[in-house]
């Protein structure tokens, strides 16, 4: 049994008297250490500094009647107990400096004594798992009696009518919003309502999560957020671990993610515990999860459902108790139809799906981002850059317009920005370093779009599934990808493509035929135009 741990204020009217005077009445800090049924181990006890002597004397009473319960005092002066604001704060500052470790402790918020609005900011705290524990409170017996200590029990509270606490409790959701989006202002309305969900989904759920979009769009980035956001909120304690299924073929790819033990195939010369085993309590993101083979795919669905899997040439199981959060730029629904995925995984990944889009679909974005990329470079490379005006100016005219192809997404407008501080004069970036870097950026898109169509492709489909496709098929393809790189839009795209069944009126949705057509070879508007 885990040691039990109460966090409560001290009753500065319930908890007095005097000599022997104390004995003869209930006190609620006291009477939580004395239940025969509700052991306490360790008492955080919270108190003002006027009140620091009576905080002495109910410890050392409590060292009486519960010898094995261990008293810690914890100062906290509020100038006003029922200012919501002042509580709050000083509440949630304790919280995110108390060293919670929910796996090897249990622990109760004591809300018997402090004043309402404390007991309304515990709950909002536990609530939201600031605080890993449970509320509880203690009541005195109906009739008083030597060392009785009350009954105890385990309660809820309605929030409903606390507006302001409500507030707080939204304002603390959009903390964890921003914290997904590293503190950007997005202005883009769809991906803001997104990644509020997202946040939703993180702290409430353990189930897999699928991010999907294509390469650049920030998937990793994203991945990793969500974990550093359910750490902080105690609901992990395990490491980040990822993987980019793309890197791993045959029979290593087995070892990589489930381990093997010594002697199990040739150069297996010491025990492997493998990656599924290294994100034991944490967060395992297998990035191009798309890319797996159908026998990681089944073990991987095993290790999930069941948390246990088989580690190469093993015959005993092991345990790991992971969430699972998965990538892809590919159509997995595609993927499963021509059996290149299995469906029994696909369904348990399809609970929580998100699309994230590329810059392309965010210009209206770019601004912040650059603010934010520019902040990135100050802090890895100690030097703040800044644009002058006109530069300024400049650049964002064409990040935002649609001959800037962000082929690359957000990989793209990083590398612009870390060459344009480099290159920049005094640490101000000049009409003439963004000059040369649209140019530098033009040029490398038309190189893009003059690749061979076995080069456009391969990086789409991989060398592999490319062999298997009639070169008929393959310049046809090719042709369609140039086109939806050079488009703003799917709708834009197909009508370039069939304009001549539209004039014909043969043709009435361009963007669902182009839509069924990239999903023959597996393949998202997303992943094929920003690629």
């Amino acid at each position: 049994m885990k040691p039990r741990v109460a966090i409560g204020f001290l009753g500065s009217t319930l908890d007095q008297g005097k000599n022997a005077e104390r004995w003869q009445r209930w006190r609620p800090t006291v009477s939580l250490c004395q239940h025969q049924d509700l052991q306490i181990d360790r008492l955080d006890l919270i108190h003002g500094t006027s009140h620091a002597a009576l905080a002495e004397r109910v410890a050392q009473d409590i060292a009486q009647v519960s010898p094995e319960t261990q008293v810690r005092q914890h100062v906290m002066d509020l100038k006003d107990p029922w200012d919501f604001e002042e509580v709050y704060a000083a509440l949630h500052e304790f919280a995110r400096a108390y060293p919670f470790d929910p796996d090897t402790e249990d622990y109760l918020v004591h809300i018997t004594t402090g004043t309402h609005v404390a007991q309304i900011c515990w709950f909002l705290l536990t609530e939201a798992r600031v605080i890993p524990g449970r509320l509880m409170q203690v009541t005195p017996p109906r009739r008083w009696k030597d060392g009785d200590p009350g009954t105890h029990s385990i309660i809820d509270l309605d929030l409903s009518r606390y507006d302001r606490i409500a507030t707080r409790f939204r304002a603390e959701r959009q903390e964890g919003a921003s914290f997904l989006k590293s503190g950007i202002e997005t202005k883009s309305a769809a991906f803001n309502r997104m990644i509020e969900r997202i946040e939703q989904v993180a702290i409430r759920s353990k189930s897999p999560i699928l991010l999907t979009g294509p390469t650049g769009a920030g998937k990793s980035q994203l991945a990793r957020r969500i974990y550093e956001l359910k750490h902080a909120r105690h609901q992990i304690k395990g490491p980040f671990v990822e993987v980019n299924c793309a890197t791993l073929r045959g029979d290593g790819a087995m070892s990589a993610l489930f381990g093997h033990i010594k002697g199990s195939f040739t150069g297996a010369m010491a025990d492997r515990p493998g990656l599924l085993r290294a994100a034991n309590t944490g967060i395992l993101f297998l990035d191009e999860i798309g890319e797996l083979g159908l026998d990681e795919q089944a073990m991987i669905l095993r290790a999930i459902e069941d948390k246990r899997f088989l580690p190469v040439g093993a015959d005993k199981e092991v345990a790991s108790d992971f969430q699972l959060i998965a990538g892809t730029n590919r159509e997995l629904a595609r993927a499963v139809e021509t059996g290149r995925f299995r469906e029994d995984l696909l369904a348990r990944l399809n609970l929580w799906t998100f699309a994230l889009p590329g810059l392309r679909e965010r210009r209206e974005d770019i601004e912040p981002n650059l603010a934010f990329e520019l902040a990135r470079h100050a802090q890895a490379s100690g030097e703040t850059v800044t644009f002058n005006k006109e530069a300024r100016a400049a650049y964002l005219a064409f990040a935002t317009s649609p001959e800037a192809a962000w082929s690359a997404n957000f990989r793209d407008l990083g590398a612009s920005v870390t060459r344009m501080a480099t290159l920049a004069p005094s640490g101000r970036i000049n009409e003439t370093v963004v000059a040369e870097e649209i140019e530098r950026l033009r040029a490398a898109w038309r190189r893009t779009s003059a690749e061979p169509d076995a080069e456009i492709l391969a990086g789409l489909l991989g060398a592999q599934r490319l062999a298997h496709i009639d070169l008929f098929d393959v310049a046809q393809l090719a042709a369609v990808v140039r086109v939806c790189r050079e488009s703003k839009s799917l709708s834009a795209a197909g009508r370039t493509l069939f304009a001549a069944s539209r004039a014909a009126k043969s043709s009435t949705n361009d963007a669902d035929r182009l839509k069924k057509y990239l999903a023959r070879f597996g393949l998202m508007w997303e992943a094929v135009a920003a690629r």
